[in-house]
C-alpha cells in the first residue's frame, strides 16, 4: 500500500449514525492499490459486486488499472461508460446507472466506484444514495476540480433543465482516493478552470493557500505548478473542505460559504446551456461579480479584489461575457438557486482574504449593473 503522505479525515458523527467519517487519501501511483484499500475499510465482506461508472476518455486512460486492482482484491466488477460533459448530468444518465446496477444485481452491501470528474462523481453519488436506499460509494476523482472540491463532502445530484444541481442528496462516500498522477492527462482547459475552486478556498478559508498561489507566476497549466505546490493545493483544499463539512454537513449555515462564486456562476452556466463555459469558468466569473459587489457594498477592499483578479488572471480564466449574453435570463435563473430563502437569494461575499459572509442584501439591479461592466 502507498505511504499516505497526505491523509485528511472528514469527521462526521451523529446520534443515529455514530460514525460516518471517512478518509481523503492523496498519494501518487495509488490507483493500483484501490482494491486492497477497499478490503481494508471493510468492503467485500458480504457482497463483492462493484460497479465502476466513468466516461470514455477517463476509462481509456485508467479503467484497466482500477479494474485490475479490484479484480486482484476479489471484487466482481461491472462497468458503465457515460458521455462526458455537464449537459449529460441528467435524469436520463441517472437511469442508465440504475439499469446497470440492476443488470449487475448490486446489493445493499455492494458499491459504486465513481471514476471521473465532478459530473461522474455527482451522478454516481446520487445513484448510490438512492439505489436500494443507499449503497457504498467510492470517489476516485480524476480532475483537479473533483479532487479539491466535488468529490469531497457528500453533495450528489443531477441537473434540472431549468437549473443546476436542483435534484440531489447529501450522501457521504466511504473513501475519496486521489492519485495526482492522473492530472498529467487532464486537458489544459480543465486544469485551469479548476483553479477557480482552488482560488475560492484561498478567499473563503485559507489565506496561506492564497499567498502560496500569489507566489506562482502562472496557474493555468500543470507544468507551471511545482510538485510541492500541487501537494499543498490538494492537501489544503481537502483540509479546508473537510473542516467546513465536519462543522456543517448539510449546509445549515457555514457550508454555504463553499458556494462562493457559484451563485452567479451556476446561472451563467445554465443560461449558456453548459456549452460556452464549464463549471470552473462559471465560478471564476461568479467570483469576479461577487468581489465587485462586495467592494461596492464596502465589505472588502479594492486591493483585495485586485489580488483576487490577479490570481484569476494567472489561471487564464475568463473575466468577461459576450455581448449577446442575456443578463435578464441570468438574474431570473438566480431565483432557482438552492440558496434562496424566503424568495431572497443569499450571496456569499468576501470581507477579507480568507474570510467571507452570507448576505441577503444583494439586489437584482446590483447584479445586473456588475454583469454589464464585464460585457465586451
Amino acid at each position: 500500500m502507498p505511504d499516505y503522505s497526505a491523509l485528511v479525515s472528514v469527521d462526521l458523527h451523529n446520534d443515529s449514525q455514530p460514525n460516518r467519517s471517512y478518509d481523503i487519501a492523496i498519494a501518487a501511483h495509488s490507483l493500483k492499490h484501490l482494491g486492497a484499500k477497499l478490503l481494508e475499510i471493510g468492503l467485500g465482506k458480504k457482497s463483492k459486486k462493484v460497479l465502476i461508472v466513468s466516461n470514455p476518455v477517463i476509462y481509456k486512460h485508467y479503467g484497466e488499472t482500477v479494474t485490475a486492482s479490484l479484480h486482484d482484491a476479489g471484487f466482481d466488477v461491472a462497468h458503465l461508460i457515460l458521455p462526458a460533459g455537464e449537459r449529460f448530468k441528467t435524469a436520463n444518465s441517472l437511469q442508465k446507472i440504475y439499469d446497470a446496477a440492476l443488470a449487475h444485481r448490486l446489493e445493499r452491501s455492494s458499491a459504486i466506484v465513481a471514476l471521473g470528474g465532478g459530473v461522474i462523481g455527482d451522478m454516481s453519488g446520487y445513484a448510490a444514495a438512492t439505489w436500494l436506499r443507499g449503497i457504498d460509494l467510492i470517489q476516485v476523482p480524476t480532475t483537479l476540480l473533483a479532487m479539491v472540491d466535488s468529490a469531497i463532502g457528500g453533495k450528489t445530484g443531477i441537473n434540472h433543465p431549468q437549473g443546476k444541481n436542483l435534484i440531489g442528496a447529501f450522501y457521504q462516500p466511504r473513501l475519496v482516493w486521489i492519485d495526482p498522477e492522473v492530472l498529467k492527462t487532464l486537458p489544459a482547459r480543465e486544469f485551469r478552470s479548476a483553479m477557480a475552486e482552488v482560488i475560492k478556498y484561498g478567499v473563503i478559508w485559507d489565506r496561506e493557500l492564497f499567498n502560496l498561489l500569489t507566489q506562482c507566476d502562472r496557474l493555468d497549466r500543470l507544468s507551471y505548478i511545482s510538485a510541492e505546490l500541487l501537494q499543498a493545493i490538494l492537501y489544503r483544499c481537502a483540509k479546508a473542505k473537510a473542516e467546513v463539512v465536519s462543522k456543517d454537513e448539510k449546509e445549515g449555515n457555514l457550508r454555504a460559504i463553499l458556494n462562493y462564486g457559484h451563485t452567479v456562476g451556476h446561472a451563467i452556466e445554465s443560461v449558456t446551456n453548459y456549452r460556452l463555459y464549464n463549471h470552473g469558468e462559471g465560478v471564476g466569473l461568479g467570483m469576479v461579480i461577487a468581489g465587485a459587489i462586495a467592494v461596492e457594498m464596502d465589505m472588502w477592499s479594492a486591493n483585495d479584489q485586485a489580488q483576487q483578479l490577479a490570481l484569476i488572471t494567472k489561471a487564464r480564466l475568463p473575466q468577461t461575457l459576450p455581448a449577446d449574453i442575456d443578463i435578464e435570463a441570468i438574474v431570473a435563473t438566480l431565483s432557482t438557486d438552492k440558496k434562496v430563502e424566503a424568495g431572497q437569494v443569499r450571496f456569499i461575499l468576501p470581507t477579507a482574504i480568507g474570510s467571507v459572509t452570507l448576505s441577503d442584501r444583494v439586489t437584482s439591479e446590483m447584479v445586473k449593473q456588475n454583469l454589464r461592466k464585464i460585457i465586451v
